[in-house]
């Protein structure tokens, strides 16, 4: 494994019920940002809307601790400074970075087929600012769950801890990416690995439209109707 970056703590368990709540805990105690914890397996994942995250051995399960103290309305756009992260890290390990693809808000795509996924969960302080965030991220590397409303796949026996500090790196790039350019760079790069325009794309049990892009606070652009709808959040239908 290679080394981890300046500023990170990575923390490796062979088992947890699931590294989130586990860092959950560690920020309302006060823990320091920098603290990433991976676990080989977990008993307890949770992906999206309190779906079961199916963890066998072999993928990576990796939660990290950010304390950015910004809005917190800008939670939505870590989760998207993420993605693009986990598909850049990804991308680093597949035989053709090219087929890594980002599906709003928060999945990786492989041949269109679900590779990777996370959900991000924060508190705010009185001031309405990010006392600390927990962003979840979840690799099929060694194995593929079966899930009943989307193809999945699995990027190869890579170890979870090479993807892990590949991810951290990715992460400090991007953080640093924002701080000096703005989140227009985030959005850039995320819509670089998005949907092509003017896709047909369906929110589940919402709104269908042609991808317009990403708005400047990171929400979809859909056209439909003779108007672009801003859609701050929500579940995209169909591959992925």
């Amino acid at each position: 494994m290679i080394g981890v970056p300046p500023g990170w703590r990575l923390r490796v368990h062979e088992s947890l019920t699931s590294t989130s709540d586990l860092l959950l805990r560690l920020a309302a105690a006060g823990e320091p940002e920098g603290l990433a914890v991976l676990a080989r397996r977990q008993t307890g994942g949770r992906g999206r809307d309190g779906r079961r995250w199916e963890s066998p051995a072999g993928n990576m399960y990796l939660s990290v601790l950010l304390r950015p103290a910004g809005p917190a309305r800008e939670a939505g756009q870590w989760s998207l400074l993420a993605a693009v992260a986990l598909a850049d890290a990804l991308a680093g390990f597949a035989p053709d970075p090219t087929a890594i693809a980002l599906k709003w808000p928060n999945d990786v795509l492989l041949d269109e087929a679900k590779l990777a996924g996370l959900i991000c969960e924060s508190a705010a302080d009185a001031e309405g600012r990010m006392e600390w965030l927990v962003i979840g991220l979840g690799a099929n590397l060694a194995v593929a769950p079966a899930l009943e409303d989307r193809a999945t796949t699995c990027l190869g026996a890579v170890p979870p801890e090479d993807v892990a500090v590949a991810l951290l790196a990715a992460l400090d790039r991007w953080r640093r990416a924002w701080l000096v350019e703005g989140f227009g760079a985030i959005r850039t790069a995320w819509m670089a690995r998005g949907p092509k325009l003017d896709a047909h794309l369906a929110i589940r049990g919402s709104i269908a439209g042609r991808y317009a892009g990403l708005a400047e606070d990171g929400s979809l652009l859909l056209a439909t109707g003779g108007r672009v709808h801003a859609i701050a959040s929500g579940e995209i239908a169909g591959a992925g």
